[in-house]
């Protein structure tokens, strides 16, 4: 049909001619309410942004005069997060004289990257920034992940009969 007796058709029903698929011989058109249209359009790609799974960088921080329990809770905080597949940014935080004592961050920044080695791996190397001194870990890419045995069940009791339940007394 003539594009122009398609737009008199579809604006005599009050609706709009859509271009589908501009580039078959001839262009295909549809008679439809393009608002309506931009609107299902948009709510299907809101739908699909919410069921998709985003890798999201998670940050733990500390400071330079940390205990030895609580460094082992952020480390293996942060060992959980990689093993959930999330990136991890660690921040070690200096103020005050701590400043003049950066070379202890250093040091357990380096602590830190030996105690990560197997769960993940050092993405972007320590670097200071202002009074904070960062670095990303990823996790580490397995080439294929086996899967976890299946618990074995119980052995089952010799029985001659059928099971039966007993009762408490009085009741």
């Amino acid at each position: 049909m003539p594009p122009a007796e398609a737009l008199k058709l579809a604006r005599g029903q009050g609706l709009d001619l859509v271009e589908v698929a501009p580039t078959a011989n001839p262009s295909v058109c549809r008679i439809i309410n393009y608002g309506k249209y931009l609107y299902q359009l948009n709510k299907r790609q809101h739908e699909a942004r919410k069921h998709q799974k985003s890798e999201g960088l998670k940050e733990v921080k500390m400071r330079v005069r940390i205990s030895q329990h609580d460094y082992e809770v952020k480390r293996n905080r942060i060992i959980e997060f990689l093993g959930e597949g999330s990136k991890v940014k660690v921040t070690i935080m200096f103020r005050g004289r701590e400043n003049a004592h950066r070379d202890l961050g250093h040091k357990m920044m380096t602590q830190l990257t030996e105690d990560l080695t197997e769960p993940g791996q050092l993405e972007i190397r320590p670097r200071q920034e202002g009074p904070n001194l960062s670095a990303i870990f990823s996790p580490k890419k397995t080439a294929a992940k086996t899967p976890k045995p299946a618990a074995r069940p119980a052995p089952a009791a010799a029985s001659t009969g059928p099971a039966t339940v007993n009762e408490a007394p009085g009741g």
